[in-house]
């Protein structure tokens, strides 16, 4: 592809040229006049060819668009201002009136997001407001040690999995509801960016991004991440505030990552991911949990299919389920469980309109082997999303059984199948 240091070479070339033979003012001016036609007609070009390269690639979620840049533009100082206006409009089949009404529309969110640097630091935020909540998704400062290795404090994503995503719809995966997909907590993590086919991400998180087991919030179901809360006893109900509470503490976790370039529009990212710590009461450690999974992120043309296996364990004597909170309620899963997810996803480049790409895709996830032998978790999401100028649109049909926001709980006993319809509408700016 022309790149402007071409252009610019040949203007020089051009320019000697008519320094050295020009003889007559008249040649001269005919002779620039026809070498800045040939110039614009290059910068034409390469315009067109970025445009093309840029529809090529494939269509990422706008969640955190605003501020998701492992590099920050360090050729100017300053803090950029973004964000989201969303709404939503569902249809389902385990609400007797969501269904007489013809399904509900409601406002979903309002979000701001801060992304720059001032010197050599870097700034990263987002907040999120909703009818019920407010809360903070991240928030982290962060510095480039070399030019391969960058550190961020704060509250920051937690390195698990295939990233920064492990799907492509609205709901996420069900990794995501046992807070195992973009997860955000306080602490430090060291990334090292995509050199020599492997990265690598390592991170220390103090605790939770409230504050811990005893942080000082209203409500420590007021989060966007998914994060143990407590534990159930016998008699708990499943959306009960939990009456023993917990927090995560002194958490390690590390992901590896290479990457295989079988052509040139062919490559594979193989990964390995790992994360370990502790449980406190408030008083003492009451036990300590632990995650992994293998993953593997692909890319051939438009395609990308993604694949993830993994299981994860909170060892606590004697318990079998656990209390997890975000989104202002409670719900539980199992204090151990396997997971695996299949995703596959075409990217469409159009030029319709203010319509500049559709994305079709189809994302299966399992919960099963649980410790409190409740039944499988299962969802699969099936839909598109359309990129329109400031817009940026889901619609899902979403088909499960035990899976939150979709009629049940992780830890629900139901052989039903529920199904729910959504649109999710957001202007990002």
């Amino acid at each position: 592809m022309l790149s402007l240091r071409s252009i610019s070479l040949i203007a020089a070339v051009g320019l000697c040229h008519l320094s050295a033979h020009a003889t007559e003012t008249d040649d001269i001016k005919q002779q620039l006049a026809a070498l800045k036609a040939q110039i614009a007609a290059l910068e034409q070009r390469l315009a067109e060819q970025e445009t093309v390269v840029a529809k090529q690639a494939p269509a990422a979620k706008p969640y955190s668009e605003a501020g998701s840049a492992d590099k920050a533009d360090k050729t100017e100082d300053g803090i950029r201002l973004g964000g989201a206006i969303r709404t939503n409009y569902s249809h389902t089949s385990y609400s007797d009136g969501n269904k007489n009404r013809g399904g509900d529309f409601a406002f979903d969110i309002f979000r701001l997001n801060l992304n720059g640097s001032i010197g050599d630091v870097l700034l990263n935020a987002e907040i999120r407001f909703f009818d019920y909540m407010t809360a903070v998704k991240y928030a982290y400062v962060g510095y480039q040690l070399t030019e391969d290795w960058q550190v961020q404090a704060g509250i920051t994503q937690v390195p698990f999995g295939n990233w920064p995503y492990n799907s492509h719809n609205y709901f996420f995966s069900t990794n995501y509801y046992l807070g195992l997909e973009d997860d955000h907590d306080l602490g430090l993590l060291f990334k090292r960016q995509l050199a020599d086919n492997w990265q690598l991400d390592l991170g220390f998180f103090k605790n939770d991004e409230l504050g811990g087991v005893d942080g000082y919030v209203s409500s420590r179901a007021d989060r966007y991440s998914y994060d143990i809360v407590g534990y159930r006893q016998g008699d708990d109900g499943i959306y009960d505030e939990p009456a023993q509470p917990l927090g995560e503490y002194n958490t390690f976790a590390g992901r590896f990552a290479y990457q295989l370039e079988h052509s040139k529009d062919f490559t594979t990212e193989l990964g390995l991911s790992a994360l370990a710590g502790g449980l406190h009461d408030g008083q003492h450690r009451a036990g300590s949990y632990h995650a992994w999974a293998l993953h593997v992120n692909s890319h051939y043309q438009r395609w990308n299919l993604q694949l993830q296996h993994g299981e994860y364990h909170y060892d606590i004597d004697d318990v079998d389920r656990m209390a997890v909170g975000a989104y202002a309620f409670y719900d539980s899963i199992a204090a151990k469980a396997k997971t695996s997810t299949v995703n596959l996803a075409y990217s469409l480049p159009l030029s319709w309109g203010p319509v500049s790409g559709l994305q079709f895709y189809n994302n299966y996830g399992l919960i099963y082997n649980k410790s409190d032998n409740s039944r499988d978790t299962m969802m699969n999401v099936t839909g598109f999303s359309v990129a329109a100028g400031g817009l940026f649109t889901y619609f899902d049909l979403v088909h499960a059984k035990n899976q939150p926001f979709v009629g049940g709980s992780a830890v629900g006993d139901s052989d039903d199948t529920e199904r729910r319809f959504n649109i999710n509408i957001g202007y990002y700016f």
